[in-house]
C-alpha cells in the first residue's frame, strides 16, 4: 500500500512540482493542501502518513497549523521552506513545536528549481515515515548487569564531549545542551546535519537558554571549557592542534562524506589530536550511520560514548548503528543525557 503524502503550499506550482517528484517515485500517494486551513480541513479525511508544509502561507501559516496538526492528529511533518533568516528562525521553531525534518527550497518561496533538491526530499518523506511522535520516554527497567559498563571517569581526565545528530536533532539539542553545568569539566563540539543558514540561528537560540557559551564554527576558534562549538552547516567542522592548544574549524565539506557537518569526519579528526580515552562522543537521532564507525574506534580506544535509545529517538539509525556495533558504553533515553555527561566530565 502507498505512503499517503499530503503536500501543504499556497503555490498551486510547488504543489504540482512536489506532488510530481514524490510520485515518481511509485511509493507515494499524494493529496495536496493550499495552506494550512485546507490542511486542517483534510486532516481527518485524508489521514496522510506524513506532510509537507510550507512555512509563508495566507490565512494560515506553516507554524499555527503545525501546532494544530499536533493537537488534532499528530502526523509526521517536514518542513519545506526558502533560505532566509527569517525562515531559519521559524523552521527551527517548527522543528522544536514537533516537525521531524526540513527542506530548503533552492529558489526563493516560488521555487523554479526544486528539482535540485528532490533527491533530498524523498530521502526526508521516507524517513518520516519511520519518525516516532509523542512516544513516552520511560526509564530503563532492568539496568544492565555489573560488570558490563566502561569504569568511572576520574575527574579532569576528559578533553572533548563531541555530539552528532541528524533528523531530529535540533529539538534534543534543545533538551540536553541547557542541561549541562556551567562548570561541566570539558568543551562541547557539535556536528548537526544542517543547511549553512540555520546555524547562526540555532546557535544563538541555544545561547540565550545553556549556562554555556554557544558559538557558531564559522572561523578558526581556539577551544576552551565553558563552550559550546556548533559546525556550520553544509560544511564540516574539524579538531586540529596548535602549539596553545585545540582548536575547531569549518571546512570545505568533504566528498567522501553524505552528510554534513560530517559526525564521523568531526570524531576522526579529535581523535588525531586527543588520546581516545580522553575524548567523551554522544550520537543522537538521524537515518544512517554516520558516527557510528568513529564513535565506536573511541570506545576501543577507551574512551566513553553514549547511543540514544530507540525508546526517545525520532530515527534510530545512527544511534543504532553505534549500539549494533558494540560501540556504545550506554544506551540512554534523551533526558538521561545531559546527567550522565554531567556525572562523567567534571
Amino acid at each position: 500500500m502507498a505512503t499517503s503524502v499530503l503536500v501543504v503550499d499556497d503555490s498551486a506550482l510547488m504543489r504540482r512540482a512536489l506532488k510530481e517528484i514524490l510520485v515518481e517515485t511509485g511509493e507515494f500517494e499524494v493529496h495536496t493542501a493550499r495552506n494550512g486551513v485546507d490542511a486542517l480541513e483534510q486532516l481527518d479525511r485524508v489521514q496522510p502518513d506524513i506532510i509537507t508544509l510550507d512555512v509563508n502561507m495566507p490565512e494560515m501559516d506553516g507554524l499555527s497549523c503545525l501546532a494544530r496538526i499536533m493537537e488534532q492528529r499528530p502526523t509526521p511533518v517536514v518542513m519545506v521552506s526558502s533560505i532566509t533568516e527569517k525562515n531559519a528562525l521559524v523552521t527551527l521553531e517548527a522543528l522544536e513545536l514537533g516537525a521531524v525534518d526540513y527542506v530548503p527550497k533552492p529558489g526563493g518561496t516560488v521555487s523554479l528549481n526544486i528539482d535540485e533538491v528532490a533527491d533530498e526530499l524523498i530521502t526526508k518523506v521516507r524517513a518520516a515515515g519511520s519518525a516516532r511522535l509523542g512516544r513516552k520516554a520511560v526509564p530503563r527497567a532492568t539496568p544492565p548487569p555489573r560488570g558490563t559498563l566502561d569504569p568511572p571517569v576520574r575527574p579532569g581526565t576528559v578533553d572533548l564531549v563531541l555530539i552528532g545528530s541528524s533528523t531530529g536533532g535540533p529539538h534534543l539539542l534543545n533538551e540536553i545542551l541547557p542541561r549541562l553545568p556551567a562548570s561541566l569539566g570539558a568543551p562541547v563540539v557539535v556536528a548537526q546535519h544542517i543547511p549553512a543558514s540555520f546555524t547562526g540561528a540555532l546557535a544563538r537560540r541555544l545561547d540565550e537558554t545553556c549556562a554555556l557559551r554557544v558559538h557558531e564554527v564559522d572561523k578558526i576558534m581556539t577551544i576552551k571549557r565553558g563552550n559550546i562549538y556548533l559546525g556550520k552547516g553544509s560544511a564540516d567542522v574539524v579538531v586540529a592542534r596548535r602549539t596553545d592548544g585545540l582548536i575547531v574549524k569549518s571546512v570545505p565539506a568533504g566528498a567522501d562524506y553524505r552528510w554534513h557537518p560530517s559526525v564521523d569526519r568531526m570524531v576522526a579528526t579529535a581523535r588525531r589530536y586527543c588520546d581516545p580515552a580522553r575524548l567523551v562522543c554522544v550520537l543522537l537521532t538521524g537515518m544512517g550511520d554516520d558516527g557510528a564507525a568513529e564513535m565506536t574506534e573511541v570506545r576501543a580506544g577507551g574512551g566513553r560514548t553514549i547511543a540514544e535509545s530507540e525508546e526517545t529517538a525520532v530515527v534510530w539509525g545512527m544511534p543504532g548503528e553505534l549500539a549494533r556495533r558494540g560501540g556504545a558504553s550506554e544506551v540512554l533515553p534523551s533526558y538521561e543525557i545531559a546527567d550522565r555527561l554531567a556525572a562523567w566530565v567534571r
